[in-house]
């Protein structure tokens, strides 16, 4: 399966580039949907992304490996593509994904909640859960 179709790679590397005028010119960040969710189909593992690097490699977003501890932060997409499951699996793309909410709330309920599935069983059931008001989202792990 091929893991980026040309409009999501465009639309990821929009958001990088979106990204990196704000803090260029020091303006406030929006909080993009994701765009992406890849997922073991044999285990728990999902990554969401918002943003693929100028290295065409590097994915932002939600990653969650199944130990109820989902964070934001980089991810390698050759690594990623490079795993290899039993029966001749390997990660797959949600074909039919919806970003339902901005990357932040996502990550505030799966934190809440142990998973970005449980995020996304809340949202689809159409709950919104904005940012409590004091709580500062976790710090990402890109260079600005």
């Amino acid at each position: 399966m091929i893991l980026l179709t040309p409009e999501l790679r465009g639309a990821l590397r929009a958001n990088d580039r979106s990204h990196r005028a704000a803090c260029r010119e020091r303006l406030p960040e929006t909080d993009p949907f994701p765009v992406l969710k890849l997922f073991n189909p044999i285990g728990a593992a999902t990554w969401l992304a918002t943003e693929l690097g100028e290295d065409e490699d590097t994915l932002f977003g939600l990653a969650d490996l199944g130990f109820g501890c989902p964070e934001l932060g980089c991810f390698s997409l050759s690594e990623i593509a490079s795993v290899r499951l039993p029966f001749g699996l390997g990660i797959e793309r949600d074909e039919g994904f919806e970003g339902l909410a901005p990357l932040l709330p996502w990550a505030a309920l799966a934190r809440r909640h142990g998973s970005i599935i449980a995020a996304e069983r809340l949202l689809r059931a159409g709950s919104r859960f904005p940012l409590p008001s004091g709580e500062a989202p976790a710090g990402d792990s890109r260079d600005g």
